[in-house]
């Protein structure tokens, strides 16, 4: 599993345990993590395939994300359903440099002159998954067809402990990636084996040794709780082993078993009611334990050691500012559209895909989609706020739409705060945030919040 570039987040409003009793019997804790909005589930084929330039134009461009997607990895992990195939037959890579190469050419010349990127990353996949050198030229598109100066902005790379060697380290570095992300999952070899994460810990920690001696400002380490006999004394266990590195950031993720996805097709080991109650006590457990040594909650998913560097970028809002993504399994993100390329899962689908966008010659146009209108971009904008710790500014809203979250929101804020997932004004004054309780529950939070559109255009979605 990798993760998405850190948003900026300013610290917790208060983690402490709070277990209120609610008079609306919730459901899962966990329907979906929502890191974008709309899922892309709900996008579909644009039959007018717009013009990069029509879109882009009057759009703000003086601080936008760059994300850069390379579809490989050297073996898909049990519960991955990311866009990504296994390995890659000789010349593939190079060639898919070559279509990024390309589009990087075709989306610039679509953008101002003036554009300017605040933060960058390259995702996957996983981009270590290429070689130094290829590496090397990854970071040449981003810089000499993006303009994007790798040096003076903030760079997140997601890696894996086998492809995190020495040598792409050292260019990775070089070119000033301030944040690498290692997707460990965890430190106990049995764990890893039933995630189907084919790891030992040995080599675990001696990706991480040569993380820290490359001297990367902040270091990442993924963990996954909800493993198949996975207790709470293992999983501490997987914390202290990763706090022994100290890291300055932390990611826990819940498992998910998705369709076509290794994991999905075994045989179930618990109820979903058992799975949920032990996936919420592993959480609270986690979260408790990285409290207690230091770090700030950022969200459900992110902790931050103390007065460690943020990996983000404070000119970038992901609320409003615009994405440039790259590379098949990227999306980017304009006021009026959030566009892509086809999406799946299914191994000969994406391998499909990845050999239509390698020989794609022409890149100007968007081509799979959802148009923005003016109530998802209040939900997008509640969604992205309301799931960081921090909350959301009521009047950072009210400047945005000439309203509040109140007024636009009244049935779904309700239902949050009768279940005790709202602070109250007292713990964040002027600003609309969840409860500890209710950041415990923000894959449920998220997906209420979503249109009755997009939940049927996602319900209609055909895996592939």
């Amino acid at each position: 599993m990798t993760t998405a570039p850190a948003r900026p987040a300013g610290p917790s409003h208060g983690a402490s345990p709070a277990t209120p009793s609610s008079p609306v019997a919730p459901e899962s804790p966990y329907r979906s993590y929502v890191y974008a909005y709309p899922h892309k589930t709900a996008y579909r084929t644009l039959s007018d395939r717009p013009a990069l330039r029509d879109l882009w134009a009057g759009e703000p461009q003086h601080a936008l994300s760059l994300y850069l997607h390379i579809p490989f990895c050297e073996v898909r992990c049990g519960f991955c359903n990311l866009f990504t195939r296994i390995g890659g037959p000789d010349g593939l890579t190079t060639a898919y440099l070559d279509a990024l190469d390309r589009q990087a050419d075709a989306v610039r010349a679509a953008l101002d002159d003036g554009a300017r990127f605040a933060l960058a990353a390259f995702g996957g996949g996983t981009p270590t998954y290429l070689d130094a050198a290829e590496l090397e030229r990854l970071c040449d598109i981003a810089e000499h067809r993006m303009g994007a100066d790798l040096r003076a902005i903030p760079l997140s790379v997601e890696a894996s402990p086998a492809t995190a060697t020495a040598d792409r380290l050292e260019v990775l570095a070089a070119r000033g990636a301030t944040r690498l992300s290692l997707g460990v999952q965890s430190f106990v070899d049995a764990e890893a084996r039933s995630a189907v994460r084919p790891q030992k810990r040995a080599d675990v920690e001696a990706a991480l040794g040569r993380i820290r001696a490359a001297g990367f400002p902040v270091l990442n380490i993924d963990l996954i709780y909800g493993i198949d006999g996975q207790t709470e004394a293992s999983w501490l266990h997987s914390l202290d082993a990763a706090l022994v590195w100290q890291p300055e950031e932390l990611y826990l993720y819940p498992l998910y078993v998705r369709p076509l996805t290794g994991l999905a097709r075994r045989a179930e080991p618990e109820s979903t009611a058992q799975w949920d109650a032990r996936r919420l006590a592993l959480y609270r457990a986690g979260r408790d334990h990285l409290l207690a040594h230091g770090y700030q909650q950022v969200s459900m998913r992110m902790f931050r050691r103390a007065a460690s560097p943020q990996a983000g970028s404070g000119e970038y809002a992901c609320q409003t500012d615009g994405m440039v993504g790259l590379g098949c399994g990227a999306r980017s993100y304009t006021s009026r559209l959030h566009y892509s390329f086809d999406y799946a899962v299914d191994a000969t689908e994406v391998r499909r895909i990845i050999d239509d966008y390698v020989a794609t010659e022409e890149f100007r146009h968007a081509v799979v989609g959802r148009a923005m209108t003016p109530d998802e971009a209040r939900r997008r904008h509640l969604v992205q706020s309301l799931l960081q710790a921090d909350g959301l500014p009521v009047a950072e809203y009210r400047a945005r739409f000439g309203s509040t979250p109140a007024e636009d929101f009244p049935v779904e804020l309700a239902d949050f705060e009768a279940r005790g997932w709202l602070s109250t004004g007292v713990d964040a004054p002027g600003r609309l945030a969840l409860s500890p309780e209710g950041l415990a529950h923000s894959d449920a939070v998220g997906p209420m919040l979503f249109s009755p559109e997009v939940r049927t255009l996602m319900a209609a979605y055909e895996a592939k």
